[in-house]
């Protein structure tokens, strides 16, 4: 009889454990957000704007810190990342040069040693010139640059990333021809057309609003399906929703946009990478995020799961045409 109620009891508990389900993932420990920039970096204010949410918020029972790892254009925080594979403590944040850049350099690493959770937003790009330039339209400027093919410098941030292939789309689109000129970053870009020593810049609009707030540069047009959002005047009494589009001011190129990203290591539970991805989206859903947004004037756009997998393809076939016919490709 005992032995019958013994092998009861390991029956009865062998069947609640195949109706119960497992508990979902959870953090058991310090979570590190690897930041593929520099401190001050774009990519270093979306991770720090979203660790002090999950903060406010409690969304995550573990402390969450912030390391940068921002070396070779941010390769070596993927690098760091392809390390801990298997290890979902070390979420990795990024922007598309997590499956750009190893088109263009030689690399420790790969997209498959990688897992993509989700994108939050997209940074958004204009054509920028100088205040004081004779160009009140894109199209006018462009018309100049066809008329003097290689007299006229574009100013961008770092060699064979988005500020020189969005240049490249540009000449391909319009025929018009300028010399880049790159820099470490983009404030280093926006110094150099309010001064004068280039002609204009493919900036976010975070990177150059102090100095359009200054009347030292001015937007000519935005790469974007539709306008951005309306906002308070910056100078002159034009705001961010008052800059056409590319395709409104009659340039042949709609829309040019930079996701901001969130990886995990290759290997991980599945249930992790479902675990941030439901953390990313609350976050995406706070006043918080709507005032970050709005302030740094991007595009608030959460993906996941097959929408950021088709949203990769896509972007990474546009650039990756692009690096082919440039001749940036090194693999």
């Amino acid at each position: 009889m005992k032995r019958f109620c013994i092998a009861a009891g390991a029956a009865l508990a062998s069947v609640i454990a195949a109706v119960v389900p497992a508990a979902a993932w959870q953090p058991t420990k310090s979570v590190e957000f690897v930041v593929t920039s520099g401190p001050g970096g774009g990519t270093d204010n979306f991770a720090r704007i979203v660790q002090s949410i999950i903060a406010k918020h409690k969304l995550i029972e573990q402390p969450v810190v912030v390391l940068n790892k921002g070396g070779g254009s941010g390769a070596e925080g993927y690098i760091y990342g392809k390390g801990a594979k298997g290890d979902a403590h070390k979420v990795v944040f990024g922007t598309n040069n997590a499956y750009l850049l190893p088109y263009v350099a030689k690399l420790g690493y790969k997209l498959s040693d990688l897992t993509p959770v989700s994108a939050l937003a997209l940074d958004e790009f204009l054509i920028w010139v100088k205040g004081d330039a004779p160009f009140n339209d894109a199209k006018a400027y462009v018309e100049a640059a066809k008329a003097k093919p290689g007299s006229f410098k574009m100013a961008g941030s770092q060699s064979k990333d988005t500020d020189q292939t969005l240049t490249a789309m540009i000449q391909e689109a319009t025929g018009a021809k300028w010399i880049y000129v790159p820099f470490q970053g983009g404030g280093a870009a926006a110094t150099q057309l309010a001064g004068g020593h280039v002609d204009s810049n493919t900036n976010n609009p975070n990177e150059n609003i102090g100095q359009w707030k200054a009347g030292q540069v001015k937007p000519l047009c935005v790469f974007s399906p539709v306008r951005l959002a309306k906002s308070d005047p910056i100078h002159d009494g034009k705001g961010w929703g008052d800059i056409p589009t590319c395709k409104e001011a009659g340039l042949p190129l709609e829309a040019f946009q930079m996701p901001r990203t969130v990886w995990l290591p290759a290997e991980v539970p599945a249930d992790a990478v479902a675990y941030y991805a439901d953390v990313m989206e609350k976050v995406s859903k706070t006043p918080e995020w709507a005032e970050f947004i709005a302030r740094t004037a991007q595009t608030a756009r959460f993906m996941k799961g097959k929408e950021l997998t088709e949203f990769v393809a896509k972007d990474e076939a546009a650039n990756a045409k692009v690096f082919k016919n440039e001749g940036w490709v090194v693999n």
